[in-house]
């Protein structure tokens, strides 16, 4: 029986308690007790992982790894990005193996927080949840904000229909006060309210979209699955669209020279669009909700990562055929590069509907990213980590919905108060990190728990999670070596979330045991009286 302690006193019993791991078989207890509802399919997983990787990383991003950033400060890897792809494609296959043997092995939501807490201990397990926080929460709320930039450049096309305030909005509408007091130093014409000096500044595109996916969430994961299901629609029928049109608008002379700034410039190029793959481990965190995790678990994984690995090749192979990415390029290219070549070509119909694409695109990435989040804290909530309020299960839709509008609630209030450029950054580490934790946890509970059945194992371990680690490890080293506060900001967080946990998760854990401690004295009491 627990002890009765409830301070965070560094000893021996302390280190002991913060490294004590959380049995497999207690935690699928758990799941059927007062789990989730099952709803989701092979097919579901799927069309979630396309939805959650496919985002602004296809619709922006492969402009940059493609030719570089204007003043020269990174380097583009030219026609050579499909071979970036495939690189950035193969860093992830080690990560998402390492992710589908523990989530056909422990099918319980959380995804690399759970799997933390089997191996490492509770203390790792809180660490890990509070990286994931980092990830997707903040990644949720910067990806609004790019959702929101999408949707004020294609309304602006209707200028010629729409009202002036409806086509072209004041900057104070649709910008954070970071993000508006940039665009006043630079254009001293822009006129910005302000409060005591404070810029009153309110982005309510992303606002509105995060309330809606909220709402769209409360109501259940399936309807939440047919709404993702619609938008990969959409942008897998855009991303089509491009590839057949600009086909005929290939000039193979732009592919020469195939790699003009050489292997840096691939690596370069596979470093940024690592991220654009970075989604698929939000699967995991849907564990408990797979009607047949231990088969539906790595086909959608691995398979959502094959998907767009195509998708991406494709892309690539046209894009660069239309451009020339061995030189400069227009600013416009590297914001929106599919729709930039489009419009080059003439054939601003298909430009129009790339960007319809792109925003079908962010909306589905928004859905995972909320899930993902909710998930994480859904099961941080049952191992007492936060408020057991948040377990509770909405009686109709059988989803966390008090928990589903914390978290978007708290999005807003990052809307309106996040420097986004600066938090953005810091959700690189964030996954990095998760990654690197998921293949060490498989490499150790090989060892700790080798008879446990494993429905899928990672082939060729230990060498596999071991290319894991190597991959997302370098690729962290390479991030800090870049000029940017984020390699200062990363141990900063993590400072504060082993405060916060030694002020509160370890309390709340300790007092919890002593609940239980007392109520099986009680019993035992009655069961002597008897």
């Amino acid at each position: 029986m627990a002890e009765k302690f409830h301070r965070a006193t560094f000893t021996r019993n302390f280190l002991r308690t913060i490294t004590r791991i959380k049995n497999p078989d207690t935690m699928l207890a758990e799941a059927s007790g007062e789990g989730l509802a099952k709803t989701l399919g092979v097919w579901d997983l799927i069309i979630l992982g396309v939805g959650a990787i496919i985002g602004s990383g296809i619709f922006a991003v492969v402009g940059i790894a493609a030719a570089g950033n204007v003043d020269g400060s990174a380097l583009g890897a030219g026609p050579a990005l499909m071979i970036s792809m495939i690189i950035a494609a193969i860093a992830c296959i080690f990560s998402a193996l390492c992710y589908s043997e523990f989530a056909t092995m422990i099918p319980v939501a959380g995804g690399a927080y759970t799997y933390t807490f089997a191996t490492l201990g509770e203390f790792a397990a809180w660490m890990v949840g509070w990286v994931l926080m980092l990830e997707y929460a903040i990644g949720f709320i910067a990806v609004a904000c790019a959702w929101s930039n999408h949707f004020v450049q294609f309304m602006s096309g209707f200028a010629n229909i729409l009202p002036a305030w409806l086509a072209n909005p004041p900057v104070w509408l649709v910008n954070d006060p970071f993000t508006a007091s940039k665009l006043v130093e630079a254009d001293p014409s822009i006129t910005v309210p302000t409060l005591f000096g404070i810029p009153l500044c309110i982005n309510l595109p992303a606002i509105v979209i995060v309330l809606l996916i909220t709402a769209i969430l409360v109501k259940g994961t399936k309807d939440s699955t047919k709404m993702a299901g619609l938008m990969v629609f959409i942008k897998l029928a855009v991303i089509a669209l491009f590839v057949l049109v600009g086909a005929f608008y290939v000039r193979p002379e732009n592919w020469t020279p195939f790699a003009p700034n050489g292997a840096e410039g691939i690596f370069a190029g596979a470093f940024l669009i690592f991220f654009a793959y970075i989604g698929f481990d939000a699967l995991a965190t849907a564990a408990e909700e797979c009607k047949n995790p231990q088969k539906d678990l790595p086909i959608g994984i691995i398979g959502s990562l094959l998907v767009t690995t195509v998708v991406y090749v494709l892309v690539a192979l046209v894009l660069t055929g239309m451009q020339d990415t061995a030189s400069a390029v227009s600013p416009d290219f590297l914001k929106a590069p599919m729709a930039y070549c489009m419009t080059v070509v003439k054939q601003n119909w298909a430009a129009g509907l790339i960007s319809i694409g792109s925003l079908a695109g962010l909306t589905s990435v928004l859905l995972v990213l909320e899930m993902a989040a909710t998930r994480i804290l859904f099961a941080m909530s049952r191992d007492h980590f936060i408020s057991t309020k948040f377990q509770k299960i909405h009686p109709k839709f059988q989803t966390p919905a008090l928990l589903t509008w914390t978290v978007g609630l708290l999005a807003v209030l990052g809307i309106l108060t996040l420097n986004l450029d600066v938090a953005a950054e810091l959700c690189n580490y964030g996954t990095f990190t998760s990654f690197i934790i998921v293949c060490v946890a498989v490499l150790i509970l090989r060892k700790t728990d080798p008879d446990r059945p494993r429905p899928f194992k990672v082939p060729f371990s230990p060498v596999v999670p071991s290319l894991g680690i190597i991959c997302c490890g370098g690729l962290m080293i390479y991030k800090s070596m870049q000029p940017s506060g984020s390699a200062v900001l990363f141990p900063i967080w993590l400072g504060i979330g082993a405060l916060i946990y030694l002020l509160y998760g370890f309390v709340r854990n300790r007092l919890n045991e002593n609940k239980i401690h007392r109520e099986k004295v009680a019993q035992r009491k009655q069961e002597l009286c008897k």
